[in-house]
């Protein structure tokens, strides 16, 4: 088990990025959640194996038809175990 953040930066507010973002993670088993920041970019924490967190890091660089991704930076983060789930945030 990893995790890692990514931020998605792009037109990737007001296109369902975040639902995506959630579909997708569902698809490939990963916890975490998705979240947008104040300055138009996209936060995502992911938990999940690492094959499948690499799958959805394609998933992100992607994004749904409407958005236009043009970085999706990627950090390590620490594994908290605190999601059942993936969510959206507000």
């Amino acid at each position: 088990m990893v995790a890692k953040d990514f931020v998605v930066s792009g037109r990737v507010q007001g296109v369902g990025y975040r639902y995506f973002a959630q579909v997708a993670a569902e698809r490939r088993g990963i916890r975490g959640y998705a979240r947008n920041l104040f300055n138009g970019d996209v936060e995502v924490h992911a938990e999940g194996d690492a094959p499948a967190i690499q799958l959805f890091k394609q998933d992100l660089q992607k994004g749904p038809r409407l958005a236009n991704v043009t970085k999706v930076t990627e950090t390590e983060a620490a594994v908290t175990g605190n999601y059942s789930s993936f969510f959206i945030r507000g």
